[in-house]
């Protein structure tokens, strides 16, 4: 069968790509290897790891927060086959809702594993074991990432387990030790501490969210410790014995001088990071070039080295978020139907949905500093916001990055509750190059925590009201 495209991948970049392109016009199928539509975002990510936050947060507010507003309830008790079924409705009901998208887009959906067979042809074994060939004018590779592993620590989903397995987890562990101290495993650290389990970090960096503003990492950490969570820094776990009832977790600095420790852990969390996934679909073979981090290449229109192959997502460079795959299936979806699909990569927001959520969008001081860069700086801490403190929701604060000469926003940095929300506003205001002036001028619904937004930008020019 012929199409104009077939998208390999039916997570959130694959999909939207093969939305956009049937509404464009183009004959569309779309190949997907697990049994269901969504890829890991929806099925073993960023939708079940958000439905496990929101139920424990709330779990922790009934336990700790209810009394303090006047309202008195007993002790909540903690149904944990029951929040998992909540999480898996959850995960149902959008793998439906995508599944839906691709019955009304008229979107042909063959279930198995794909294989580029050349140029134009795309073979397909299916669970049955047969196998058939679908030829199309454009192939879309976005087949999402894989979980980064570690070496000689080997993963069972048990004991040891990657962010799937932490997922499914069925009692809450004594003591997790979470190896690393990225996005994955603060939300999912997050999440255990708050059902009662004893959490250790273990970061290679000397410091936690590496990549993300030092200063909102500082911050962030000092509100995380006061939560119970405990981290060990600058260092890295070189094995993990799990011949006994309790793992031992062996810890070493990460420059390798200095003495050695053993944590002990009912459960392990791996989560160094996640690896392009291009395994067994025959790219070697076809030609299509890889770099040195086994990314596919590609160009500004997302084509690959051989002709009629493109890729976008987690297999090609840039921050693995599915918001970003998104964009990109646009985009890639419109250059094909010969339009002018353009993704602003400096303008992709990150969110970390801890509590208090950390979002950032555009560049850091660091990296501005790194640039030459000359900026100003404008702060304003949730504590002088009245909706913060009607709610006691007072932590963190929000920082504006502004050009020192045009006063163009460069970048947002925002630590607190809602931060993910806010955190619109301020890429919508970078991606027409608005700039701080633009944003304080701006009036926002009071008594809202985005009134925060608009008092970090007047502190750009050092105005701000309500501090």
């Amino acid at each position: 069968m012929a199409y104009d495209l077939i998208v390999i991948g039916a997570g959130p970049g694959g999909y939207v790509c093969a939305v956009r392109a049937a509404q464009l016009g183009l004959k569309t199928a779309i190949v997907e290897k697990r049994a269901t539509l969504g890829g890991t975002c929806l099925n073993v990510g960023c939708i079940p790891s958000k439905a496990l936050l929101h139920a424990s947060e709330l779990f922790e507010e009934a336990g700790h927060s209810f009394a303090k507003m006047g309202i008195g309830v007993s002790a909540p008790k903690l149904d944990l086959a029951a929040m998992q079924k909540f999480k898996d409705e959850g995960v149902d009901g959008n793998v439906k809702g995508v599944d839906f998208l691709m019955k009304k887009n008229k979107i042909d959906v063959v279930y198995g594993a794909a294989r580029i067979a050349a140029a134009g042809k795309v073979e397909v074994k299916g669970n049955d074991g047969k196998t058939q060939t679908l030829e199309a004018k454009a192939i879309v590779i976005a087949t999402g990432s894989d979980v980064a592993k570690l070496k000689g620590i080997d993963i069972d989903e048990k004991r040891v387990v990657s962010s799937t397995g932490a997922l499914a987890l069925d009692k809450v562990p004594g003591k997790l030790v979470v190896v690393g101290a990225g996005v994955i495993g603060l939300e999912l650290g997050s999440v255990w501490r708050r059902l009662g389990a004893d959490v250790t970090f273990v970061e290679f960096a000397d410091r936690i969210m590496p990549g993300m503003d030092s200063e909102v990492c500082r911050q962030s950490q000092r509100i995380l410790e006061k939560q119970g969570l405990k981290f060990k820094l600058s260092a890295k776990v070189t094995a993990v014995d799990g011949s006994g009832k309790t793992l031992k977790v062996k810890v070493e600095p990460a420059k390798g001088d200095g003495a050695g420790e053993t944590l002990d852990a009912d459960v392990v969390l791996v989560s160094v990071g996640r690896v392009p996934y291009t395994d067994g679909l025959g790219l070697k073979e076809a030609g299509v070039a890889l770099d040195e981090r086994g990314r596919v290449n590609v160009d500004h229109y997302f084509a690959t080295n051989v002709p009629g192959i493109w890729a976008i997502g987690d297999v090609i460079k840039g921050p693995m978020l599915a918001h970003k795959a998104e964009d990109e299936g646009v985009a890639v979806a419109e250059i094909l139907a010969g339009q002018a699909g353009h993704v602003n990569y400096d303008v992709i927001p990150g969110v970390i949905y801890t509590t208090p959520e950390v979002a950032s969008v555009g560049k850091t001081e660091e990296q501005l500093k790194e640039a030459g860069i000359a900026y100003k700086v404008g702060k304003f801490p949730f504590t002088a916001n009245a909706r913060a403190k009607g709610n006691r929701t007072t932590e963190g604060f929000v920082k504006v990055l502004a050009d020192a000469a045009t006063d163009r926003v460069l970048g947002v940095h925002i630590i607190g509750a809602n931060a993910g929300e806010m955190i619109a506003e301020a890429t919508v205001i970078m991606e027409f190059g608005g700039s701080a002036e633009d944003l304080a001028r701006t009036c926002h619904a009071h008594p809202t925590q985005s009134e925060a937004v608009k008092e970090a930008a007047l502190a750009v020019d050092k105005r701000p009201i309500h501090m």
